[in-house]
């Protein structure tokens, strides 16, 4: 007999919604997925707070999902924050928040932060779930608005896992101020990348790798304009594949171009038109340094990722 649950991920940039049926068997039926931009972690690496009209465009999507709940008769909820409400100094006011929406699906419900490292292991359960093992050990890499997460396993589970504190919002704060970006800007930014990257490679052996696994938004709009897509199609998306090659063409034309000339391209979701090229940057310093490390050449793009871990936490 299967059970309805739902799963949110509540990110730096968005916040993003999977109800769905689990079975006996322990694999998930989508029943709804749903992602919305609503930038929670706007400024909060400069101030190391939440902006009020943040926590604001948060709580009017949530309170849509949790309608959305109530209508396909959700029985259990599962909803995690993770970097920029790990590093907020008001992280109450949106957790209150949270509390007083999801009780109202399931007594009791609220918003839970959790590590880097648990966020990477819901991640790969996630993302290798439809991967055959033999293609193992995968090395799966969460690219968010905040953090970066790249975890190693196979089909025994996680071996080794890191949280970096990087991510396509928190780049472009940093580093990528003009439009289209300075040839210094994407230099530094560069730089930027490479040295929070440094300890996540240095505690992960992804010499071990076999198989580069991508997920979240960054990773899946990058394939839809690497496959030159004229509207985002996730059949299309999922399990695609970047060569390195296609990797550094797509970074390379993202970052020359305006942010207009970004938000013509179909595929890009407007939220992220002004934060896809740091996570272009970011992408690329990671495939170098994987072909580096582990001779791996080529990115597999998968739709699934931490959401689908949630559920089946909970399932």
């Amino acid at each position: 007999m299967s059970e309805r649950v739902a799963a949110v991920d509540c990110g730096t940039n968005s916040i993003r919604l999977l109800i769905a049926d689990s079975g006996a068997d322990g694999r998930l039926t989508d029943v709804h997925r749903e992602m919305r931009i609503v930038r929670l972690g706007q400024g909060v690496d400069a101030t190391g707070s939440l902006a009020p009209e943040a926590i604001e465009r948060t709580r009017v999507a949530l309170a849509d999902y949790v309608a959305l709940m109530r209508e396909h008769g959700v029985a259990k909820v599962r909803m995690v924050a993770t970097s920029a409400t790990r590093d907020a100094a008001n992280r109450e006011d949106f957790f209150a928040m949270a509390r007083a929406e999801l009780g109202t699906v399931v007594a009791g419900a609220q918003a839970e932060v959790i590590t880097g490292d648990e966020e990477a292991r819901l991640s790969f359960t996630g993302a290798v779930g439809e991967l055959s093992s033999a293609a193992g050990p995968f090395v799966v890499v969460d690219l968010g608005g905040g953090s970066t997460e790249l975890v190693l396993g196979d089909g025994d589970g996680v071996r080794a896992a890191f949280s970096a504190d990087i991510g396509c919002v928190r780049i472009t704060e940093r580093c990528l101020h003009s439009d289209p970006p300075t040839a210094e800007q994407v230099a530094a930014a560069r730089e930027f990348a490479a040295e929070r990257l440094t300890e996540a490679f240095a505690k992960v052996p992804v010499d071990q790798a076999h198989t580069w696994v991508g997920v979240a938004g960054t990773m899946t709009t990058l394939a839809a304009v690497g496959l030159r897509l004229p509207e985002y199609d996730a059949s299309r998306v999922h399990l695609s594949e970047l060569t390195l090659d296609d990797v550094h063409g797509v970074c390379a034309r993202l970052l020359s171009m305006s942010h207009d000339e970004r938000a013509a391209l179909g595929p890009i979701h407007p939220g992220r038109v002004d934060v896809i090229g740091g996570g272009a940057l970011i992408t690329e310093v990671l495939a170098e340094e994987l072909a580096r490390r582990a001779n791996i050449g080529a990115l597999i793009v998968s739709e699934h990722d931490i959401l689908d871990g949630i559920a089946l936490s909970i399932a």
